[in-house]
Formats: structure tokens, C-alpha cells, sequence
């Protein structure tokens, strides 16, 4: 992510933050900047896979979720700064998306499902946006790193491309489970769901 101008500015909140988001590109609000996102061609196929994996589960079984690529969601920080988000794939219940059609696509209330694909600067994933998505209480959050770029912590020694679903409990933390390889990745809203690593993998 770059910032979209090197001038000291006034820290944006979320809501000047959406009033002055560009019609060009992806953005997110980060410690009070508008902050560009820039993605590969590969990212962004490995995104729109997953989005096109969850929507077919979405119309084969009649659900009651819209699957996006566009939401920004309103998350705070642990001293209370507010961010703007942009999951690269997003879940919401369809009443919450039908609340207020007239709105732009930016939420302030927990959504089902958020996905992040891996970048160069993944510490945001693994640290700052889980943290951010947790308070928001998002009940599931997938971390796809499909390039191996975490830490050995994460992704083991040698690092091995992994997908991370993390699970909001009743105590509103978020439990993990790791997948490689062949194993199928098991999604608490998508219980149905036939996908592996590997199928991400060769995108």
C-alpha cells in the first residue's frame, strides 16, 4: 500500500475517509491516511477464484449472503483509531447489505466472512487486520497465503503456501486452523465448500 499523497494531512476519520474515496482503485484508511492498494494480476486471480468459489456455493444452495470484492469495512484499532478495511473478499448476510441500498459499499457492522490474500506487506494481515476483524467481531477470517511470504512461525520450516481460517468462539476470539496441500479447507459458513490449497495454488 502507498499513500496517496506525501503532504502531512489531518488524520481522516472513517466517514471523511469514504466521503473523498477515489473512483479509481482499491483504498484503505490507515492510522488517519488514505492508503492505495496495489495488487498483482496473480493476487487478484487468486481473489476473484475464491470469490467465484464462494458465490457458486451462495446460488447452488440458495444462501442468504452476497459475496463482494468492493466493501470497506470501519474497524478500530486496540487504542480506539478508526481504519477503513478492504477485504479482497467479503461475505455479508444479505439483510444487513439490504439495510440501506442507497449506501455506499462501506460497513460498519461485523460481516461473515472476510478473506485476505497474502502481499508483500502480509505483518497487516496476520497481526493488525486480525486483531481489527476479531474486535469487529467478523465470525470467520481466511488468511491466503499462497506464496509462502509469513514468517516460519505461521507457515513452518521450510514455509509451505497455507490457508488460515480463523473461527470467532463464544467467548468473540478467534480459533485457528491451518490447511496445506490436498486438505479441504473447512469454512463454518460455507460447510459445503469443496475447495483445496492446491486448487488455489494453480490459479
Amino acid at each position: 500500500m502507498t499513500p496517496t499523497t506525501s503532504k502531512p494531512k489531518q488524520r481522516l476519520t472513517f466517514e471523511q475517509f469514504i466521503e473523498q474515496y477515489p473512483e479509481d482503485g482499491r483504498y484503505e484508511l490507515v492510522d488517519g491516511e488514505m492508503m492505495r492498494i496495489l495488487a498483482t494480476r496473480q493476487h487478484d486471480d487468486v481473489a476473484d477464484f475464491i470469490a467465484k468459489q464462494l458465490d457458486r456455493e451462495v446460488d447452488r444452495l440458495s444462501l442468504n449472503y452476497k459475496v463482494s470484492g468492493r466493501i470497506v469495512l470501519a474497524t478500530l484499532t486496540p487504542d480506539g483509531r478508526e481504519q477503513g478495511r478492504h477485504p479482497d473478499v467479503s461475505v455479508v448476510s444479505l439483510e444487513v447489505w439490504r439495510s440501506n441500498r442507497f449506501a455506499y459499499s462501506a460497513l460498519w457492522e461485523p460481516i461473515q466472512l472476510a478473506v485476505e490474500v497474502i502481499s508483500t506487506n502480509w505483518e497487516d494481515d496476520y497481526i493488525d487486520k486480525l486483531d481489527e476483524y476479531q474486535r469487529l467481531g467478523i465470525l470467520e477470517y481466511w488468511i491466503v497465503d499462497y506464496l509462502a511470504l509469513g514468517s516460519r512461525n505461521y507457515l513452518g520450516n521450510p514455509k509451505v503456501p497455507s490457508v488460515f481460517v480463523y473461527q470467532l468462539d463464544a467467548n468473540g476470539v478467534y480459533q485457528l486452523t491451518a490447511y496445506k496441500g490436498s486438505e479441504r479447507i473447512v469454512s463454518p459458513t460455507f460447510p459445503e465448500l469443496e475447495l483445496t490449497v492446491d486448487q488455489i495454488l494453480s490459479v
